[in-house]
């Protein structure tokens, strides 16, 4: 097994490492079919051989042409590093900046099996969010991590590292971007040919910037958005006995079945890839699992199971009065004392029959807390929600969204109602287009029943995965008459729940400490508690408030569900006064030796200023300005000049590729005043521009927010927007 300090001596080429393939028994990212000409094949062979010297060409092309012909691209299978692969404390790697170190901490997280959706195809989430192209990519990258000092900048282009190039301290060691393809051919059939070449990749966002710190991240912003939805539409603040219908439980979607737990609520979550579902149990993250759809349906109208004079059942689950089944039993004899076991269980049930009562909404009347993966189709379990409704009378349901990684609906990111999913996956290779058929078939199906479902007590949103979007493009029935481009039938969880939070400045901030010890994780904590309940106790306006309040109990909730997968991470939204405070006290406590090891401070890129996507995260900006991508660019390069250590460009991520714009940083905080210095100017720019440009966009939160933090900071001076108030001036004008 490889050490850290062979890891970072480059790529390993005397001798070759032994070609093991491909994985058994870990996900494999589905196959691609780029439809390469012969010519492009051959560009995309040379182009991988290029990171070798000629002597090892002859042996390495045909395996990466066989690679090439079996997979769709490149991943150079035979340089995935034979080392456990996880976020190692960061003084064992082997650097000459604490800088560099951290992002070595930081990448290897990424790759993480525990952490990475397809840990050798360097996919980290969302089915296709790459960390690296290939293989050669890490370990040079590596290598030049271990190199750089305190004067040089990392460029990576496309998850190339293209070099270490002279710089100055106080720039970005680290500047990224992924995907900048001109914008007239950045569609998703130039991607996969692109991709395939190994010219350009699709980062998703945290994935290419080296900043996901595992399902946490969307734990969290799960569990707002669920109870902001809840506020919104039920006019309710406790969800005990609500149910929530979603699907997917793969990379990030993997969180809605822990959210739905912390939230207080049901959820019943579909998930057609077995092993990602089986990979949720045994986190402990799904308390059930079911490949029955009667089972979902009776885990919701749950008919009583009344234990009467059975004293010869050994080893009753103790569950039992929590888990809800309908179990018809003949009570003609079966036997001596004995009762076939109920779905669901292994043993029969010893003793006298078992009686059945009454039927009744069990699940809600107890107000029991459950999250249920269904292994199967979420289009079969929607439909079969509109079934029971249409024959009882009873709509089951009172939230739903979904999370299926319908940015990428015809290379495995959404599957087909009709299909198996091995037999999807292989029609996914061997007929793209008649695949493509049938997605958008399901997705009119998923419609139709989210519809039906609408016209009851019912409220579903589109949680910025694209799906109504590629529900429109397949002529799905989602048209919102009289309304924008970026207006569907049913609003983004932007537009209704999230929007006004990040037109107030919070968004997902977070850290990771490096020294990988959990009491260093413990101590964050309990810091960033006391920050927020001291910004209560000085005052602040209910809006802002209720924000601190709800992050507070989420950071006592998470550290309680055990929510750490990977690095020692934490997540909280948090406005531009809750970031800075956090990061001096964090880096006060850094500085006295309270905590052992630098911490890395970050963000998802789906945040206050990070991105510009019309149909997610700027799709309550109804200035004409939402397709614009103004505020992620300047973004980027105002976090490289205030003081990042590492900055990061998109191209796709959240709704997809070529319909997005966003960026990210990391700032590692070691102790120092000039770490402190670097925070305070860099956060209060990440958080301010976006809140200045949602100003301009006419949003009266945004502008409140951006006139109170122009008073505390006589340095910003924002342009604001003057109201048109008569409407006549607009209309008399017009008709001139």
């Amino acid at each position: 097994m490889s050490s850290l300090q062979a890891l970072c001596s480059g790529l390993p080429l005397r001798p070759l490492p032994e070609n093991r393939g491909r994985q058994a028994g870990v996900p494999h990212a589905p196959v691609r079919t780029p439809s390469l000409s012969l010519v492009e094949k051959q560009l995309a062979l040379r182009n991988a051989l290029r990171y070798f010297p000629a002597d090892v060409q002859e042996l390495l092309a045909p395996e990466f042409a066989q690679e090439l012909q079996l997979y769709g691209h490149i991943y150079m299978y035979r340089f995935c590093p034979d080392i456990e692969m996880r976020a190692y404390p960061v003084e064992q790697y082997p650097c000459q900046t604490k800088a560099a170190a951290a992002i070595m901490h930081m990448i290897m997280n990424n790759l993480d099996p525990a952490v990475a959706q397809f840990p050798q195809e360097l996919v980290t989430y969302g089915g296709n969010g790459q960390v690296f192209s290939n293989w050669a990519q890490f370990w040079l990258t590596m290598f030049y991590l271990s190199k750089m000092t305190e004067e040089q900048t990392l460029v990576m282009y496309s998850g190339h590292p293209l070099g270490l190039f002279p710089s100055s301290r106080s720039a970005p060691r680290l500047v990224i971007t992924n995907g900048m393809v001109i914008p007239n051919y950045s569609s998703r059939m130039e991607y996969e040919k692109l991709f395939a070449l190994g010219v350009t990749m699709y980062g998703q966002m945290t994935a290419g910037s080296y900043c996901y710190i595992g399902p946490q991240g969307i734990v969290h912003g799960t569990v707002l958005t669920v109870l902001n939805a809840a506020r919104r539409y039920l006019g309710i603040e406790d969800l005990a006995g609500k149910v929530f219908v979603t699907s997917g439980l793969g990379g990030m979607s993997g969180a809605q079945a822990k959210a739905a737990v912390i939230v207080g609520c049901i959820g019943v979550i579909a998930e057609v890839d077995k092993a990602a579902l089986e990979k949720r149990h045994k986190q402990g993250w799904l308390m059930e699992v079911t490949d029955s759809l009667d089972r979902c349906i009776q885990r919701l109208r749950v008919l009583q199971l009344g234990l009467q004079q059975a004293p010869g059942w050994a080893g009753l689950p103790a569950a039992l009065g929590l888990c809800v089944l309908s179990y018809l039993v003949d009570l003609a004899p079966l036997g001596e004392g004995r009762c076939p076991a109920p779905s669901g269980f292994s043993r029969p049930l010893l003793g006298a029959p078992v009686l059945l009562l009454c039927p009744s909404r069990e699940a809600r009347k107890r107000k029991e807390v459950l999250s249920l993966g269904y292994h199967g189709n979420v289009v079969a379990l929607w439909e079969r929600l509109v079934h029971e409704l249409d024959t009882t009378g009873e709509c089951l349901v009172d939230l739903g969204s979904d999370q299926t990684s319908c940015h990428n609906p015809f290379n495995g990111g959404y599957y087909p109602v009709q299909l198996s999913f091995t037999e999807a996956q292989s029609l996914m290779a061997s007929n793209p287009a008649v695949f493509k058929d049938l997605v958008q078939e399901s997705l009119r199906r998923q419609v139709s029943a989210i519809n039906r479902l609408a016209k009851e007590k019912f409220f579903f949103w589109d949680y910025g995965n694209a799906f109504l979007l590629e529900a429109q493009r397949a002529g799905a029935d989602v048209e919102k008459k009289g309304a924008g481009r970026t207006e569907f039938r049913y609003p983004s969880y932007v537009q209704h729940i999230m929007g006004d939070i990040f037109s107030q400045g919070f968004g997902p901030f977070r850290w990771v400490c490096t020294s990988g010890d959990p009491q260093d994780l413990v101590i964050t904590d309990e810091l960033a508690t006391s920050v927020l309940e001291e910004a209560i106790a000085n005052g602040v306006k209910a809006s802002v408030k209720l924000q601190y309040m709800d992050n507070i109990r989420w950071i006592r909730e998470a550290a309680r569900h055990q929510l750490v997968v990977g690095s020692q991470a934490r997540i909280l939204y948090s406005d531009q006064k809750g970031r800075v405070a956090i990061a001096v006290a964090i880096n006060q406590a850094i500085a006295c030796r309270r905590i052992k090891a630098p911490v890395v401070l970050s963000r998802d890129h789906h945040d206050v200023s990070g991105t510009d996507s019309p149909f997610r995260e700027t799709s309550n900006i109804y200035d004409g300005s939402a397709f614009c991508a103004d505020m992620a660019v300047q973004n980027f390069v105002g976090d490289a000049c205030r003081g990042a250590t590492w900055v990061a460009l998109h191209n796709g991520g959240g709704v997809g590729w070529g319909e997005v714009i966003n960026g990210g940083f990391g700032l590692v905080l070691d102790g120092t005043p000039e770490a402190e210095q670097r925070a305070r100017l860099m956060l209060s720019w990440d958080v301010s521009n976006g809140v200045a440009r949602r100003c301009w966009s006419g949003n009266q939160k945004a502008y409140e927010i951006i006139c109170q933090t122009m008073q505390e900071n006589s340095s910003l001076v924002v342009t604001l927007p003057h109201e048109v108030e008569d409407e006549r001036v607009l209309q008399q004008a017009l008709q001139l």
